[in-house]
């Protein structure tokens, strides 16, 4: 459904997107993941037409967004970041207005307003000003103009900042719920928002993909390299490290920094499928080594996302 391909973007000599590729398919909802600067907001604005990339292709249903980007925009809801509400409009007015401005026939306007509003949970705040809603509320009104020309896409750029924890909640389910029939792109550098929402993690650093795949496959891959911290007393930290990097299936060894007082912690990561725990054991026990700790460290997602995006 959309594809991009070795997608580029420079601002004189900063160089923001350096080949971004992905596809997305029909149905999916994926979170698009990456700190601050890393891109993202680069990205979708690109995705929507609101910017030209440099170089690579885009392409919505097979139609080229530089070639014929309104009709890619037909396909597509957007929700910046920062929504584009006018304060002092009804809700109802606003949604109209912006029913128009999607090209919606005068005869068809109330009934997409209201299926939006209905949609979003915002009904009964038609006769409402903008201005004085609370920010969640903003935001449905600003999911609900995404909505009102029935995209099968919607694109949601921090779709959560600035709300209140209950707030973040009430956004999250409804995504979900937009998400049963439809293909949703949620551009955040919020962990748990993806985790709570999404189906599949595409993660970007410093302008490249990183990483894409769904929760449970980037946890498989991190586990394909394994690594296992040891700690010892007794032991010099150079001696150790030079002894354990010479047992067979370890990779390498590195100081990690924490032990306690008189002891030493050493990270080992180790050749695909190998456990090199009894190794390390026999190794501590020849040497007179005390083992204090020896355990095989697991990332969770979040450590997976901190490991991928460190600044290098």
């Amino acid at each position: 459904m959309i594809q991009v391909s070795n997608l580029t973007k420079t601002y004189g000599d900063l160089e923001a997107l350096k080949g971004v590729s992905f596809e997305i398919q029909r149905g999916e909802i994926v979170g698009f993941l990456g700190p601050n600067g890393a891109g993202k907001s680069t990205t979708m604005k690109i995705l929507t037409g609101f910017m030209p990339q440099t170089a690579g292709q885009v392409s919505v249903d097979g139609v080229d967004v530089n070639t014929d980007g309104l009709a890619v925009r037909r396909r597509i809801g957007y929700l910046p970041e920062s929504t584009p509400l006018y304060p002092e409009m009804l809700v109802y007015d606003y949604l109209a207005y912006v029913a128009t401005i999607r090209g919606i026939a005068r005869g068809d306007i109330h009934g997409r307003v209201a299926r939006a509003a209905g949609l979003c949970g915002i009904a009964d705040r038609a006769g409402q000003a903008i201005g004085t809603l609370s920010k969640g509320l903003k935001q449905r009104v600003g999911l609900a103009q995404a909505l009102i020309h029935e995209p099968d896409i919607l694109i949601l750029d921090e779709p959560t900042s600035g709300l209140d924890p209950n707030q973040i909640v009430e956004i999250r389910n409804l995504v979900r719920e937009l998400g049963r029939d439809r293909t949703i792109i949620l551009s955040t550098h919020n962990l748990p928002e993806v985790m709570a929402t999404c189906n599949r993690m595409i993660i970007v650093h410093q302008g490249r993909v990183v990483a894409d795949g769904t929760p449970a496959e980037l946890q498989a891959r991190e586990e394909e390299r394994p690594r296992v911290r040891v700690v010892l007393r007794g032991a010099p930290a150079a001696g150790a490290a030079e002894a354990l990097r010479s047992l067979a299936g370890v990779d390498s060894v590195k100081d990690a920094m924490t032990a306690e007082d008189g002891a030493t912690a050493l990270e080992l990561t180790a050749a695909a499928g190998t456990d090199v725990r009894p190794q390390i054991y026999a190794l501590a026990v020849e040497r007179g080594w005390e083992l204090l700790e020896l355990h095989r460290q697991v990332l969770d997602l979040e450590g997976i996302f901190r490991k991928l995006t460190q600044v290098v």
